[in-house]
């Protein structure tokens, strides 16, 4: 079995596609169908359910997919541990949720590249059901998610909180107003795609609020988010600190929800039994020092 073969396997499950996953792994389509088959034909049985929107893991290839996994995960630690002689620098691939890296990450990142300026630091931006394989795959050293979390083969560092509010039109001044002055099925919910654990968090405030059929919207980019809401086509969940600092908040209405939708943790996860490079020591270090840390 080469390992090859078992790395684009991988990238296939989490990006669910051929060409998404020949894009991940900087190669040609072609390239990754010929792996795929080879390693079904070693098998002896189908990994995936081909379909017109990608491909869907079988049974067999649920059970081979954590094994990948930690194989991937595996090959890369031995070479970062090969490589490290305790002094921090080489590659760092770090991932974020696209508010996170908006918003939070550019004085961490600032102060870890001054302190450590050897370290060649990659950033990754993806929901977090994404950014999850990434780690557990070993393709990521660690990244921010939006939690709970609870994977035993994660561990798990608080790093910032934040409060989410419903993000409307500016002429929509109260919840009892949106709810008032849309169809009874509800506005259109703007998220970023399947995986987001804010969309996840929408789609229950929606069930609650009584629009459990409201049209769903995906959208890539957080601006692109705020811009469509501002337009007045749809509401969106995201952190107040998010929506401040868009050049576009005086054209949206920030609504406040409970505590029990509004409050979320942002967590650092990384490989619990994997190897802990003196570049992501570094990072840590940066992530809980005094100036960083849990944010309010």
């Amino acid at each position: 079995m080469e390992l090859s073969d078992i790395q684009t396997f991988a990238a296939v499950a989490r990006t669910g596609g051929i060409t998404r996953a020949a894009e991940e792994l900087n190669t040609v389509q072609s390239n990754v169908t010929q792996r795929i088959k080879a390693l079904e034909a070693e098998i002896g049985t189908p990994l995936f359910e081909r379909h017109s929107r990608g491909m869907a893991l079988t049974g067999a290839g649920k059970r081979l997919l954590p094994y990948a996994q930690r194989m991937t995960a595996l090959s890369h630690e031995a070479v970062l541990a090969a490589r490290d002689d305790g002094e921090p620098k080489g590659p760092l691939a770090i991932g974020s949720m696209e508010t996170t890296a908006a918003v939070r990450l550019p004085p961490l990142l600032a102060d870890f590249h001054r302190r450590f300026p050897a370290v060649r630091l990659s950033l990754r931006t993806s929901p977090t059901a994404d950014l999850v394989a990434g780690v557990l795959e070993g393709t990521l050293d660690g990244a921010f998610v939006a939690g709970p979390i609870a994977h035993a083969d994660l561990s798990v560092t608080s790093a910032f909180r934040e409060e989410l509010v419903l993000v409307s039109a500016r002429r929509w001044a109260s919840l009892a107003e949106l709810r008032a002055g849309t169809p009874e099925s509800g506005p259109t919910a703007l998220a970023f795609r399947t995986g987001c654990t804010y969309r996840q968090r929408l789609e229950q405030i929606f069930v609650e609020f009584g629009w459990p059929s409201a049209a769903r919207f995906d959208l890539g980019t957080l601006d692109g988010m705020i811009g469509c809401v501002a337009a007045d086509m749809g509401v969106t969940l995201l952190p107040r600190a998010v929506v401040e600092r868009s050049a576009m908040t005086g054209s949206v209405t920030m609504h406040t929800l409970t505590p029990s939708h509004a409050s979320v943790e942002t967590l650092f996860i990384q490989r619990r039994a994997g190897h802990q490079s003196s570049a992501l020591q570094g990072f840590l270090s940066c992530l809980k020092s005094d100036d960083q840390g849990i944010a309010a």
